[in-house]
């Protein structure tokens, strides 16, 4: 599905909702890198964004490389929250009007806090989850399910002060699909002009932002490993040890991952945590 084929006006610099690893502080670095080797406006180009979790990167690279084709792997139905923005923002300030006398970002009183989930319980619109854990749970908790919402010992406080924007055309021009990687790759890797661009759930890492991230377990990184070939742009960080494994492959007379280079910044997750987070590439 092809959301739609008009030029792209405004390049989104993170994403319209809130989704946890969206890698808005890797755009500079995945615009560089594209730019760099890949010549004009992408022309004759395709670049799949395999795990597209909020598509940023799609939508990214759509903007940086406007003649390419670009696929959006829609693996959290990120799509669907687009489509429901309108409801998002009506439950925002409801919320909102709720909690006005509340302390901001503090923990909400037992009576609030069943006002909180009765609202929510009897909201007649599109529920997202991941707006919720980002206006009612302390930071980097998140939630899998509602009833976890209702079962929670503590809210908070934490509702932004203004709707979300809208954005029509934040997916302009990008094919959306919904596969399995194993499945998706096989019908792009042997184009030699297909950039694969690859941020899977990271091994050895806390991945329960990613409600799908069950499906994604070691024998499924090598699996996908199989497939990669350059050009591709892999994320990843430092629990997964993936500079240890393109090494160590390399090692191995593994052509594919020869010559590699790699970006390294330093992500926070919430107050006192921080990760390295790798950009690895390799055109």
């Amino acid at each position: 599905m092809v959301v739609s084929s008009k030029a792209q006006v405004t390049q989104f610099k993170q994403a319209p909702l809130p989704f946890i690893g969206q890698k808005r502080n890797f755009l500079k670095h995945f615009t560089r890198v594209l730019n760099e080797n890949i010549e004009g406006q992408g022309e004759n180009w395709t670049i799949v964004d395999v795990f597209g979790g909020s598509g940023l990167l799609a939508h990214t690279a759509k903007h940086v490389k406007p003649h390419a084709r670009v696929i959006y792997n829609d693996f959290e139905n990120y799509a669907e929250r687009l489509a429901n923005i309108d409801d998002i923002n009506r439950l925002r300030r409801l919320l909102s009007d709720l909690l006005k006398d509340a302390p901001k970002t503090g923990k909400v009183d037992k009576k609030t806090h069943n006002l909180i989930i009765e609202l929510i319980k009897n909201f007649d619109g599109y529920i997202d989850l991941n707006s919720l854990q980002t206006w009612l749970l302390f930071s980097g908790n998140t939630l899998e399910n509602l009833n976890q919402l209702y079962k929670e010992a503590a809210l908070y406080n934490r509702v932004r002060k203004n709707d979300y924007s809208l954005a029509p055309n934040y997916l302009d021009g990008i094919e959306v699909v919904s596969k399995s990687f194993d499945v998706l790759l096989p019908e792009h890797v042997n184009n030699k002009n297909t950039l694969l661009v690859l941020d899977p759930p990271y091994l050895f890492s806390e991945q329960k932002a990613y409600r799908r991230a069950k499906e994604f377990r070691f024998i499924s990184f090598i699996k996908m490993m199989d497939f990669v070939r350059p050009p591709f742009i892999l994320f990843s960080n430092k629990h997964s040890e993936i500079i240890e494994y393109l090494d160590y492959m390399t090692e191995q007379k593994n052509e594919r991952f020869k010559g590699y280079d790699f970006v390294s910044i330093n992500a926070p997750v919430n107050t006192g945590y921080v990760y390295e987070d790798y950009l690895v590439f390799k055109f």
